[in-house]
Order: structure tokens, then C-alpha cells, then sequence
């Protein structure tokens, strides 16, 4: 189970704001440092789901030290939320194998594994249905 640091900062006229390094654009806020705290995970799961819909791979958790590092952090407050891993579950299907090799080159055009083209594939079917 990956774990990121999420950073709690508070600005005098606001809410305690929560930004996860590894996910530019990933952000929450509560009004208390703890309402804040338990909203991260809600934000992470969230982004973390778009993205993998979207056919993105995770991120290498960064460092404290890197993160610490960078002055948009400086007085913040650092803390990690683990991801629950979600099981991948193996099949096996049949697929011509003049399909299989077109599947195989999209992929890659896409820089994606075939397993994640597939479910990206058939998200994006369910999903226009």
C-alpha cells in the first residue's frame, strides 16, 4: 500500500488546506486541522480513481526531505495517507490474435500496459452505455 504525504497549511482568512505533492491539483480543506486531516484520504481516492480512469499511472511517493524542500511547503504541517490497494483480479479470455495485436499496438502508442488499455477500454464502453 503506497503511501503519500499530504501537507495542512492555514492562511489567516482561511480553512486548513491539504495538497498532496505527488498530485498537482489534488487539494481539500477543513475548517479544523482534523476535519482536514480526514477529508485527505476522500480527496487522494478521489484523484487517484480519475487517473487511473483516465489510463494515468500513480506517481513514486516523493521524499519528505524533497518535498520539505520546496518553499510552496514551508510551515506546512506533513503527514502520510496510505491508498488501500485494490486487488487486481487475473482473467483469461480469448481474443483473435490479429486483435490481440492491434490491441498490443494501441497500448503501446498510449505508453500503457495491455491489462490497462483493457480496463481503460472497457470503462470507457460502460461508461457511454
Amino acid at each position: 500500500m503506497p503511501s503519500y504525504i499530504a501537507i495542512i497549511q492555514k492562511d489567516s482568512e482561511s480553512d486548513y488546506g491539504v495538497a498532496f505533492p505527488d498530485f498537482p491539483g489534488c487539494i481539500t480543506a477543513g475548517a479544523t486541522i482534523d476535519e482536514a486531516k480526514d477529508l485527505a484520504l476522500e480527496a487522494l481516492l478521489f484523484h487517484i480513481e480519475g487517473m487511473l480512469e483516465d489510463g494515468e499511472t500513480l506517481p513514486e511517493p516523493s521524499s519528505l526531505e524533497d518535498i520539505m524542500a520546496d518553499p510552496d511547503y514551508t510551515g506546512g504541517l506533513a503527514f502520510l495517507v496510505t491508498v488501500p490497494e485494490t486487488k487486481a483480479v487475473r482473467i483469461n479470455i480469448s481474443v483473435p490474435e490479429m486483435v490481440l495485436r492491434k490491441i498490443d499496438a494501441a497500448a503501446k502508442k498510449k505508453g500503457l500496459s495491455r491489462s490497462a488499455f483493457l480496463v481503460q477500454a472497457a470503462s470507457r464502453s460502460m461508461e457511454a452505455d
